[in-house]
């Protein structure tokens, strides 16, 4: 396994992350196949696993925008890495600044949308980052494609995560697996 370089690194010791895939706008699929492709090719971290895909309508932050905007694409993947929280997000924002992401709209649609969800135990508040990511509980998109990985996944309280599918405005967003499932494209080689 490639070792991470200098800076930045947490240690030699790997930590078990989650992250959190979606698109959006042009063909879906290729922008999460270029994602996992180039976080896979990233050094200091090991791909191990990826969930299904689901596809679930755009959450925006106004009324009608599920209407307004396309579909999105989700998956989640567990990645082992010994780049530090911070380090990893660069990274993560270097992948998809090369897939033609454009920051010019909060919550609006994008070719390629990545999050941390998860960084082993961690938990940390930043202005850049958020350890676990805030809206895990909340976005059926995430909970259903980490529990198919993790189907016992808990939460830092100790709460089952898929406790939350009982809830009436959680259990009730729209969502449907697509019938593609993807890996990067050297794995194995």
């Amino acid at each position: 396994m490639a070792s991470a370089g200098n800076g930045g690194v947490r240690s030699a010791v790997e930590v078990k992350v989650f992250l959190g895939l979606g698109s959006s706008l042009g063909i879906r699929e290729r922008h999460l196949q270029f994602a996992l492709d180039e976080l896979n090719a990233t050094e200091g971290v090991q791909f191990l696993r990826v969930s299904p895909i689901y596809e679930s309508p755009h959450l925006g932050l106004k009324p009608g925008d599920s209407e307004k905007y396309p579909a999105h694409l989700n998956l989640v993947i567990e990645i082992a890495t010994s780049l530090s929280p911070e380090t990893l997000l660069k990274r993560i924002q270097s992948v998809e600044d090369k897939s033609g992401r454009e920051r010019s709209e909060r919550w609006g649609p994008r070719t390629l949308d990545i999050d941390i969800l998860t960084y082993e135990d961690v938990t940390l508040q930043t202005d850049r980052l958020a350890l676990p990511h805030p809206g895990i509980l909340d976005r059926l998109f995430v909970i259903l494609p980490l529990l198919a990985l993790e189907p016992n996944f808990r939460m830092k309280d100790g709460s089952l995560l898929s406790s939350r599918i009982e809830d009436k405005i959680i259990g009730n967003q729209e969502i449907r697996v697509v019938d593609v499932q993807l890996v990067p494209s050297d794995l194995g080689k």
